[in-house]
């Protein structure tokens, strides 16, 4: 039976109460996510920087990608300035990674191409 693809998927709330997932576990996701996405502090968050050509570009995913975070209900960490965007996602209630975190980035990396 095939996997579903991450971004196929939705995101479900978190109120706490789970482990984060083990370095192991989000080294398998981070796999199944395009490149250029990195785990950071022990493998509690991921972060990935998308580069424009402009600042508008930029401001035009950001807004894509907050629609989409809200919609998904679960809500990245967003640095943004001319020609660029850097997003971290964990899972704060966990402090640490959930796969909540890696389907928010396979949904932000589809609006990104």
């Amino acid at each position: 039976m095939a996997e579903i693809r991450l971004s196929e998927k939705k995101c479900q709330p978190c109120e706490g109460g789970i482990p984060p997932l083990t370095n192991d576990q989000a080294e398998d996701f981070l796999r199944r996510l395009k490149s250029g996405w990195e785990l950071l502090s022990g493998a509690r968050e991921i972060r990935r920087e998308y580069k424009f050509k402009n600042f508008k570009e930029t401001m035009g995913f950001v807004n894509l990608a907050a629609a989409v975070a809200e919609k998904e209900g679960h809500h990245p960490d967003m640095e943004v300035s001319w020609g660029k965007c850097v997003i971290r996602l964990s899972t704060h209630a966990i402090k640490g990674l959930s796969e909540n975190d890696f389907i928010l980035a396979a949904k932000i990396d589809a609006i990104s191409a």
